[in-house]
């Protein structure tokens, strides 16, 4: 009797460690820390995974949107890096790179280097102005150079006004000029966010590295290529990042202001998407451009983070 009374009635010792299990601060943290992951998560997963499943699906049909789907296994691949069309829209996306990316970067840092190395006069109201771009939407920026590009359009009234008559023309109807101009438009929309991007960074590099390389003799170039570069590779991994991806990602500001065109001279891979999902229907075919392009720009991603975090 005395023995199973012993069985029947726990010790002490475990009733207190059962309560400490249930009542323990950290488990009860990561449940709820779960619980307000969940609902996030699972609105997560139905607007972006799910999708992005159901298009990796149709990327390897034959599918017009309405009628039954044919299986063709990796022809709409094979058609995007074969089709001479698709291929330029990469032709075009490495020259878009250039103009949204690099050359941005390229002034914003030459921009910060002067703006930094003495403190100006109205600097707040100098940054609003070229981040300006940046609060606009593409479609407003799109619209207004569209019409300075226009055949009667400010730009060739200043060149015609300063007796460069020669040198005008419908820049986004010309199959040479079209391109190298929608990646001015580019150049000017992101140069603003590098800048503000660059002086931010600029302002957490502690100034005793200033004081040293200027004890140790170095000019402003030196200094700038020994301190300033450095510092803000962070910030640099991030410019690269956006503005790379944004490139790829390019389609309000072609589709406003060329449609792709004159012919395919300005064709975007995501113009090229959404002609084969909605003008001529075939669905399978813009899906595998669409994870083709995705695919793109997380390896990009993950290659200038990777080199950002490399000593």
């Amino acid at each position: 009797m005395s023995l199973l009374a012993a069985r029947a009635v726990p010790s002490r010792d475990g009733a207190s460690r059962t309560r400490r299990g249930n009542h323990n601060p950290r488990r009860r943290n990561r449940r709820i820390g779960l619980l307000f992951v969940a609902l996030p998560l699972a609105f997560y997963a139905g607007v972006v995974l799910v999708p992005l499943a159901q298009s990796f699906q149709y990327s390897f049909y034959s599918w017009d949107g309405v009628s039954r789907a044919t299986w063709v296994g990796l022809d709409n691949y094979v058609t995007f890096f074969t089709d001479p069309v698709l291929q330029s829209t990469l032709g075009h996306v490495l020259v878009l790179i250039c103009f949204f990316s690099l050359l941005p970067i390229a002034l914003g840092l030459l921009s910060t280097a002067l703006i930094t190395r003495r403190r100006l006069a109205g600097m707040a109201i100098f940054r609003f102005v070229y981040f300006l771009p940046q609060v606009l939407t593409s479609v407003v920026v799109a619209l207004v150079f569209k019409r300075i590009y226009s055949p009667d359009g400010a730009l060739n009234t200043l060149l015609r006004s300063v007796g460069l008559d020669a040198l005008t023309r419908s820049w986004l109807g010309d199959f040479t000029w079209a391109l190298p101009a929608l990646g001015l438009i580019g150049t000017w929309v992101t140069f603003g966010f590098c800048m503000v991007l660059f002086i931010s960074g600029v302002s957490s590099i502690p100034t005793e590295l200033y004081e040293a390389a200027r004890v140790d003799g170095a000019g402003p170039v030196r200094e700038f290529f020994a301190v300033t570069l450095p510092g803000l590779r962070a910030q640099i991994a991030v410019a690269l990042t956006l503005t790379i991806t944004g490139a790829l990602r390019t389609f309000d500001l072609v589709w406003v202001t060329t449609g792709g065109g004159p012919g395919t001279a300005t064709l975007t891979p995501a113009v090229a998407l959404y002609r084969a999902a909605f003008v001529n229907p075939q669905v399978g075919k813009a899906a595998a451009i669409g994870i083709v392009m995705a695919v793109l720009c997380l390896v990009i991603a993950l290659t200038i983070q990777r080199f950002a975090e490399r000593d």
